[in-house]
């Protein structure tokens, strides 16, 4: 199996897991965060950047073989995403600090893909 289409593979099964972990936070009433409306705001963007079709998506393709060009593709619009996620996390890091591991891995598996592309 190619080393790319791996990374693609876990980059896709860590998406779905921040995902799943966005919308358990968001449904936890009583929690660590102090502002659930905070949390909501991820969700929604999370469903507006459609990770979930991107998560799909990717491990569609990578399922079986690598497909190099359309893989970037989608990694570049979720890229668009994370980034978004990320500096919204960073300016309210007092309500939302435990989602800033699994947002630095995603952003670490989107940054080997990057590398290899050159």
């Amino acid at each position: 199996m190619n080393f790319n289409m791996k990374i693609a593979n876990l980059l896709a099964d860590n998406l779905h897991g921040f995902i799943e972990f966005v919308y358990k936070s968001q449904g936890k009433k009583n929690s660590l965060f102090i502002n659930m409306d905070k949390v909501y705001q991820i969700r929604l963007f999370v469903e507006e950047y459609k990770f979930q079709i991107l998560a799909d998506e990717l491990q569609r393709i990578n399922q079986f073989s690598w497909n190099e060009k359309y893989t970037h593709l989608l990694v570049e619009r979720f890229r668009k995403g994370i980034d978004v996620i990320d500096e919204y996390v960073e300016r309210n890091y007092n309500d939302l600090f435990i989602f800033t591991a699994r947002l630095h891995t995603l952003k670490s598996l989107c940054l080997l893909l990057r590398n290899e592309e050159s």
